[in-house]
């Protein structure tokens, strides 16, 4: 009995992180209004710990960022938006698995 317990145990400590995956939303950030805007944009969203990747595009007014959901959230990066100056919110996401 106490090695089934055991054994559960840690197969769920050890299963949690496989449930993490990385995410890409894509987030509209309608207040760029020059074309240094998005490196600010992009700064701001790569200082966010669990960024992998950071697309920002000027005409679109969006910007398309992969993080990893066990160490950041989409409210973590528009919060990031919003401080550096640019409010975003969520245009369009899409999960995929790593």
């Amino acid at each position: 009995m106490k090695k089934s317990l055991i054994a559960t145990a840690l197969f769920l400590l050890f299963s949690v992180p496989a449930l993490a995956a990385q995410q890409t939303v894509t987030l509209s950030v309608p207040g760029m209004t020059c074309s240094a805007c998005p490196i600010t944009v992009k700064v701001a969203i790569n200082r966010v710990e669990g960024v992998s990747a950071v697309d920002v595009r000027y005409e679109e007014r969006d910007a398309t960022v992969t993080f990893d959901d066990a160490k950041t959230s989409v409210e973590a990066l528009t919060q990031a938006t919003t401080n550096a100056g640019y409010p975003s919110t969520l245009k369009q996401s899409r999960a995929t698995q790593e």
